[in-house]
């Protein structure tokens, strides 16, 4: 089938073939395929089948393709049975009975599942995040200086600084990053049978639990330690929540960057290229498409959040409610990664306009001495500093005056500004003095996180 008649944008528009890799229905089935030549392993090791006939199924099973499984289940109504069936038609009469022996459909599923959303995870997650993470630390350092305006509530507030605003999000983000590497560390598969009691494997081996073990260890995982027809559902959740609240962090700097792109904020701006259409009418537009693109993304997979909730619901040992639906989540890693591939190539080129930062800083600068005006006046014990130096601000925006100038004006301040130590006087004079300990903390969180991801 030609890209194009896909039905999911995530297929002709937005996937790769790296993603496909590991997220795509070849994968799902490639996967099924490796934990099918796994069991054939154990079955070697406990002496059921010979180490020749496990060799012979694990080569079986790196033959069978997606296309002709999916052929196959036309026929039998069963995927598992499907896949099951085309390795038996690769090996001998004498290794046919020991392919999927003792085996239920969903100690292959969910075992499959396991490994290849911890190796999407390793191979596509946390890459891309971390080149991301690596790019907000790079421009919050060199921005650790940058004066802007803060803002609250859509509203002008105190001063920081740009990077310090980045910084925010280098925390963030490195947070989310620990939290998936040890979701995905936590995935487990199972081999217990058809309601978890190792009724089939009982009869074949002494020691079921070991022969579990051994199928686990050979493909890297843990067995879930209470295992029903399917694994335990609270691993899988914690994992895609995990990405799921990453992604919420890109879609918060991806919103905080296309506001901040305004036409009346114009602090920041996506690189343009010279050939690049902003809009088909408006041939001045210069629309943050990637940052919006993210978002958008975010609204689409963030709410599939609830579905993976309710997948935790499964009757009794097991109902099929979930069969269908836990067939997406591959679009929800595949769609973080792809929204975070995005924003880091944006994110490289980010236009940062400090002209225009500066300008939007002055707006303002002459009332936002309120704050420290108000400190210090209580720190050299005015009885009501606070209430004062509002009904300063406010005749100040009455007369159209700076804040200082009406408050020298005002003889019962005098007493308490002569107070004012010389450092004191210096930020009120100049508020872009007063960003706290904004480049410090610029500084002090990207060290950690440099330190703490391997940066």
């Amino acid at each position: 089938m030609d890209k194009f008649d896909s039905i999911s944008p995530l297929d002709y528009r937005y996937g790769s073939k790296k993603i496909s890799e590991y997220l795509s229905e070849k994968a799902r089935i490639k996967y099924q395929a490796r934990v099918e030549a796994e069991l054939a392993k154990a079955l070697a090791a406990e002496g059921i089948c010979s180490a020749k006939i496990a060799k012979e199924i694990d080569n079986a099973s790196k033959q069978v393709e997606a296309a002709e499984v999916y052929e196959e289940e036309n026929k039998t109504r069963h995927d598992i049975r499907a896949l099951v069936n085309k390795i038996r038609e690769r090996v001998s009469d004498e290794a046919k009975p020991y392919v999927h022996l003792s085996s239920t459909s969903y100690d292959i599923v969910d075992t499959a599942n396991a490994l290849r959303y911890k190796d999407a995870v390793e191979k596509l997650v946390l890459p891309a995040l971390l080149e991301l993470e690596k790019t907000f630390i790079e421009i919050a350092q060199r921005e650790k200086g940058t004066i802007q305006i803060g803002r609250t509530h859509g509203q002008h507030a105190e001063p920081i600084t740009f990077g310090f605003a980045i910084a925010g999000y280098v925390s963030r983000l490195g947070s989310r990053i620990k939290e998936i590497e040890g979701a995905k560390d936590k995935l487990v598969g199972k081999f217990s049978g058809a309601i978890g009691a190792y009724n089939a494997s009982a009869l074949l081996v002494k020691d079921p639990l070991k022969f579990e073990e051994r199928i686990m260890k050979g493909l890297g995982l843990k067995a879930s330690a209470s295992s029903t027809q399917i694994v335990e559902a609270e691993p899988l959740v914690d994992l895609v929540h995990a990405n799921i609240s990453a992604f919420g962090i890109l879609a918060n700097f991806a919103d905080d960057m296309r506001n901040l792109q305004r036409s009346e904020i114009a602090e920041v701006g996506e690189a343009f290229a010279s050939d690049q259409v902003g809009s088909s009418t408006m041939p001045h537009k210069r629309n943050p498409i990637n940052f919006e693109n993210v978002k958008s993304f975010y609204k689409e997979f963030m709410p599939r959040m609830t579905t993976i909730y309710l997948d935790q619901i499964s009757e009794h040992q097991r109902d099929l409610t979930n069969s269908a639906s836990q067939r997406f989540i591959p679009e929800i890693l595949a769609a973080l990664v792809s929204s975070a591939n995005r924003l880091n190539r944006v994110c490289k080129k980010l236009v940062v306009d400090r002209e225009s930062m500066k300008r939007n800083f002055d707006k303002s600068g002459a009332s936002i001495v309120a704050e420290p005006l108000y400190i210090l006046l209580a720190f050299h014990k005015h009885p009501d500093a606070h209430e004062t130096v509002k009904q300063l601000t406010l005749k100040a925006d009455k007369e159209g005056k700076p804040l200082m100038e009406i408050a020298g004006e005002e003889t019962e301040l005098k007493p308490y500004l002569e107070k004012f130590s010389k450092e004191q006087m210096t930020i009120i004079a100049d508020p872009t003095k007063y960003t706290g300990l904004a480049e410090i903390k610029v500084e002090m969180l990207c060290s950690k996180w440099k330190k703490e991801l391997g940066l």
